[in-house]
Protein backbone atom coordinates (compact mmCIF):
# COMPACT_ATOMS: atom_id res chain seq x y z
CA UNK A 1 0.00 0.00 0.00
CA UNK A 2 1.68 3.51 -0.94
CA UNK A 3 0.96 6.39 0.73
CA UNK A 4 -0.18 8.93 -1.41
CA UNK A 5 2.28 12.31 -0.66
CA UNK A 6 1.03 16.00 -1.29
CA UNK A 7 3.41 17.60 -4.18
CA UNK A 8 5.92 19.81 -2.71
CA UNK A 9 5.89 23.65 -2.59
CA UNK A 10 6.94 25.13 -5.87
CA UNK A 11 8.04 29.38 -6.47
CA UNK A 12 5.15 30.85 -8.40
CA UNK A 13 7.20 33.66 -9.45
CA UNK A 14 7.53 31.88 -13.32
CA UNK A 15 4.15 30.05 -12.97
CA UNK A 16 2.47 30.18 -16.69
CA UNK A 17 -0.93 31.18 -15.91
CA UNK A 18 -0.59 34.55 -13.64
CA UNK A 19 -4.49 34.77 -13.91
CA UNK A 20 -4.59 31.81 -11.76
CA UNK A 21 -2.27 33.01 -9.14
CA UNK A 22 -4.01 36.76 -9.13
CA UNK A 23 -7.75 35.13 -8.85
CA UNK A 24 -6.35 32.84 -5.25
CA UNK A 25 -4.99 36.51 -4.49
CA UNK A 26 -8.14 37.79 -5.12
CA UNK A 27 -9.78 35.58 -2.13
CA UNK A 28 -7.14 37.23 0.27
CA UNK A 29 -7.22 41.14 -0.39
CA UNK A 30 -10.03 43.56 -1.43
CA UNK A 31 -11.25 41.99 -4.28
CA UNK A 32 -10.77 44.58 -6.76
CA UNK A 33 -8.13 44.68 -9.55
CA UNK A 34 -6.08 47.66 -7.74
CA UNK A 35 -5.95 45.35 -4.47
CA UNK A 36 -4.77 42.38 -6.44
CA UNK A 37 -2.62 44.21 -8.52
CA UNK A 38 -0.78 45.55 -5.56
CA UNK A 39 -0.33 41.81 -4.08
CA UNK A 40 1.23 40.63 -6.95
CA UNK A 41 3.95 43.80 -7.49
CA UNK A 42 4.83 43.12 -3.97
CA UNK A 43 5.82 39.60 -4.59
CA UNK A 44 8.02 40.35 -7.54
CA UNK A 45 9.61 43.44 -6.59
CA UNK A 46 10.14 43.63 -2.71
CA UNK A 47 11.77 40.17 -2.33
CA UNK A 48 8.08 38.52 -0.46
CA UNK A 49 7.88 34.88 -1.42
CA UNK A 50 4.95 33.45 -2.99
CA UNK A 51 5.01 29.53 -3.16
CA UNK A 52 2.01 27.40 -4.46
CA UNK A 53 0.47 23.91 -4.26
CA UNK A 54 0.14 22.18 -8.05
CA UNK A 55 -1.59 19.33 -8.61
CA UNK A 56 -2.98 17.18 -12.09
CA UNK A 57 -6.25 19.94 -11.99
CA UNK A 58 -3.53 23.01 -11.18
CA UNK A 59 -2.55 25.52 -8.88
CA UNK A 60 -5.31 24.63 -5.87
CA UNK A 61 -3.28 26.84 -2.74
CA UNK A 62 -0.33 29.55 -2.49
CA UNK A 63 1.13 31.23 0.64
CA UNK A 64 2.94 34.31 0.56
CA UNK A 65 5.66 34.89 3.46
CA UNK A 66 7.65 38.18 4.01
CA UNK A 67 10.66 37.85 6.36
CA UNK A 68 10.50 40.28 8.92
CA UNK A 69 13.86 39.44 11.46
CA UNK A 70 16.01 37.01 11.20
CA UNK A 71 13.76 33.67 11.83
CA UNK A 72 10.90 35.54 11.78
CA UNK A 73 8.31 35.38 9.35
CA UNK A 74 4.61 37.46 8.71
CA UNK A 75 2.58 35.16 6.41
CA UNK A 76 0.80 37.40 3.88
CA UNK A 77 -1.52 35.27 1.95
CA UNK A 78 -2.75 32.19 2.05
CA UNK A 79 -5.18 30.61 -0.32
CA UNK A 80 -6.73 27.90 -1.10
CA UNK A 81 -8.94 27.23 -4.49
CA UNK A 82 -12.58 27.22 -2.95
CA UNK A 83 -13.20 23.78 -4.35
CA UNK A 84 -10.16 22.17 -2.73
CA UNK A 85 -10.94 23.00 1.06
CA UNK A 86 -11.10 21.32 3.99
CA UNK A 87 -8.47 18.86 2.57
CA UNK A 88 -5.35 20.16 4.46
CA UNK A 89 -3.90 22.10 2.10
CA UNK A 90 -3.98 25.35 3.91
CA UNK A 91 -2.19 23.50 6.61
CA UNK A 92 -0.21 21.37 4.96
CA UNK A 93 1.60 24.21 3.12
CA UNK A 94 2.31 26.24 6.60
CA UNK A 95 3.63 22.75 7.95
CA UNK A 96 5.69 21.98 4.62
CA UNK A 97 7.64 25.82 5.18
CA UNK A 98 8.30 25.73 8.16
CA UNK A 99 9.62 22.44 8.12
CA UNK A 100 11.81 23.70 5.00
CA UNK A 101 12.82 26.82 6.49
CA UNK A 102 14.85 28.14 9.40
CA UNK A 103 12.04 29.89 10.97
CA UNK A 104 11.12 30.07 14.18
CA UNK A 105 8.37 31.74 14.17
CA UNK A 106 5.25 32.62 11.70
CA UNK A 107 2.67 35.05 12.56
CA UNK A 108 -0.46 36.21 10.93
CA UNK A 109 -3.27 38.33 10.91
CA UNK A 110 -6.39 37.25 10.55
CA UNK A 111 -10.45 38.21 10.95
CA UNK A 112 -13.27 36.13 13.02
CA UNK A 113 -14.26 34.16 10.27
CA UNK A 114 -10.65 32.76 9.67
CA UNK A 115 -9.48 32.34 12.93
CA UNK A 116 -10.20 28.87 13.87
CA UNK A 117 -8.45 27.81 11.14
CA UNK A 118 -4.89 29.17 12.48
CA UNK A 119 -6.03 28.03 15.42
CA UNK A 120 -6.41 23.96 14.51
CA UNK A 121 -3.24 24.61 12.32
CA UNK A 122 -1.44 25.34 15.92
CA UNK A 123 -0.92 29.14 15.56
CA UNK A 124 -1.30 30.60 19.11
CA UNK A 125 -4.21 33.32 18.89
CA UNK A 126 -4.76 36.76 20.81
CA UNK A 127 -7.43 39.53 19.89
CA UNK A 128 -6.41 43.02 18.44
CA UNK A 129 -9.87 44.38 19.51
CA UNK A 130 -12.13 46.17 16.62
CA UNK A 131 -9.10 47.11 14.71
CA UNK A 132 -11.72 48.37 12.24
CA UNK A 133 -15.28 49.74 13.26
CA UNK A 134 -17.51 46.35 14.03
CA UNK A 135 -14.23 44.69 12.57
CA UNK A 136 -12.44 42.10 15.44
CA UNK A 137 -8.89 41.69 14.27
CA UNK A 138 -7.04 38.88 15.00
CA UNK A 139 -2.42 37.97 15.78
CA UNK A 140 -1.44 34.37 15.07
CA UNK A 141 1.33 32.98 16.05
CA UNK A 142 3.64 29.97 15.05
CA UNK A 143 6.45 28.72 17.02
CA UNK A 144 8.74 26.13 15.81
CA UNK A 145 9.15 24.22 18.65
CA UNK A 146 13.14 21.69 18.72
CA UNK A 147 13.10 19.92 20.60
CA UNK A 148 10.67 22.21 22.48
CA UNK A 149 9.18 25.56 23.57
CA UNK A 150 9.66 27.32 26.96
CA UNK A 151 6.72 29.91 27.61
Amino acid sequence: MSIREEPALIPLADYRDQEEIKRLLAMCVWPDEASVERAWTRYREEGCALLGRIDESGLVGLIGIREERLGEYELLHLAVSPNERSRGIGSGMITEWMQTRQAAQLTAETDAEAVHFYEKAGFRIISLGEKYPGVERFRCVLRKCEPYCVG
